[in-house]
């Protein structure tokens, strides 16, 4: 592993620890050149997936977009960062178990949505309010009333 701030090619493991879920091993590593720390994850990686945009665009998958999109979506919120990656990892692993290499965008953000919806409601409204691109407030008023009813029914 090379040293982020000196490029030194060979670096130490320090410590390794499994993350709680166990689908993350986190090291800290030290330089032996310029003796500064720092830590990396490894996780693993059943397939490549692309992601299908809009209009035809392929990007390649990237999570942390989806945990990004999410801590934007919990700003402000008592949500941990702990609880968000545990949802990020389970998105990626669906989306791996799929065995797709090319997943649509539109697929991608309703599992995030459904993520959300465990974590806080108030974070699945704002989430919702910028992927279905509201246009004007009836149309989040109308969003709001269809939430309302579903959180009666359960």
């Amino acid at each position: 592993m090379r040293c982020p701030f000196c490029e030194n090619e060979e670096t130490q493991v320090k410590d390794s620890r499994a993350t709680e879920d166990n689908s993350v091993i986190r090291r800290r590593r030290s330089c032996p050149e310029c003796e500064q720390r720092f830590t990396t994850f490894e996780r693993v990686q059943l397939r490549e997936i692309t992601v299908l945009k809009e209009g035809g665009r392929k990007q390649p998958f990237d999570r942390d977009k989806i945990i990004k999109s999410m801590q934007l979506a919990l700003r402000k919120r008592p949500v941990e960062l702990d609880a968000i990656e545990a949802q990020a990892n389970t998105i990626v692993r669906t989306l791996e178990s799929q065995g797709e290499p090319e997943i649509k965008s539109d697929k991608i953000g309703e599992l995030v949505m459904d993520a959300l919806t465990e974590l806080d409601a108030v974070g699945y409204i704002r989430f919702a309010s910028v992927y279905q691109d509201f246009r004007d407030p009836e149309d989040f008023n109308d969003f709001l009333n269809k939430v309302s009813h579903l959180k009666d029914a359960s």
